[in-house]
Formats: C-alpha cells, sequence, structure tokens
C-alpha cells in the first residue's frame, strides 16, 4: 500500500497494553515487605562497634534490608500509579470524591517509607493500600474480596 492510500485506523486503549487485568494485591504484596523489612530493620541489635566481624554482619544485614524496603516500597508505588492512571476513570469520581488525595497520599506514603525507617509510616502504607483495596474493589462490584494479608 503506497503512503497516498494509506488508512488511518483510531484506536483505543485505557493503558499502553489494554489487558484489562489489575488487582491491588500486588501493591499489598510490596507494602507488606515494606512493612516486614521495617520491622526487622528497627528490631536488629548493633553490636559492639570494636567486634569487626559482628559490625561487619550487623552492617550486611542492615544494608540488605534497606534496600529491600526501598526497592519494595518503589514497586509498590508504581503498583498504586497503575491503578490510579490507568484503572481509575473520571467517572469514578463522582462515587470516590477522594480517589485522588487517597492515590497521593499513598503514593507519598510509599516515599517516606523508602526514605524512613518508620513503623508508624509502613503501617500507614498497609492502611491505605487496604483502602485503596477497598474502592477497587467497590468500582468492580465484588465488594466480597476480602482484605487478606500474606504475613
Amino acid at each position: 500500500m503506497s503512503k497516498d492510500t494509506m488508512q488511518i485506523i483510531d484506536a483505543e486503549a485505557h493503558c499502553d497494553g489494554p489487558c484489562g487485568v489489575y488487582d491491588p494485591a500486588s501493591a499489598r504484596i510490596a507494602g507488606e515487605a515494606v512493612q516486614s523489612m521495617t520491622k526487622k530493620m528497627l528490631a536488629l541489635e548493633c553490636p559492639d562497634p570494636n567486634n569487626g566481624a559482628a559490625m561487619a554482619a550487623y552492617l550486611n544485614t542492615m544494608s540488605r534490608y534497606a534496600a529491600i524496603k526501598e526497592e519494595e516500597a518503589q514497586k509498590c508505588k508504581n503498583e498504586l500509579l497503575v491503578l490510579w492512571t490507568d484503572f481509575f476513570k473520571p467517572q469514578h469520581l463522582e462515587s470516590l470524591p477522594d480517589l485522588h488525595d487517597t492515590f497521593w497520599q499513598a503514593a507519598k506514603l510509599c516515599s517516606a517509607c523508602k526514605v524512613e525507617v518508620s513503623s508508624e509510616h509502613a503501617q500507614e502504607l498497609m492502611d491505605a493500600i487496604e483502602n485503596i483495596h477497598n474502592m477497587f474493589w467497590n468500582v468492580k462490584g465484588r465488594s466480597e474480596i476480602s482484605w487478606i494479608r500474606a504475613s
């Protein structure tokens, strides 16, 4: 087909790949990992700084926990942003007027959990994800889907 005879076909999709598969469970799992790593970091006891081997083991473990916590917080944020920007539509604002603020606050909590080692913020993140879980399943007409944690 020559350039002059090409037809333009309009296609619409709600996201980059219109799979239609959305579920806040992936955000919950990442959020649970953030909370778990936060608890582990706060519970880890610092050894005598004069014990080189014990300090090396402590620093190694603490840095691993921190890396996992930050990676999972970013993963959680990414999952929440996909739900917010790809699944929810303008018409959902009628029944969920706090939709944007809920997601914005949840994304901010993901950032706070990356920067800090705060059990309070980790719990607030889990509470926000539970709220989003309920919003999501209510919109889909499946409010019977229970909030179940893996941990």
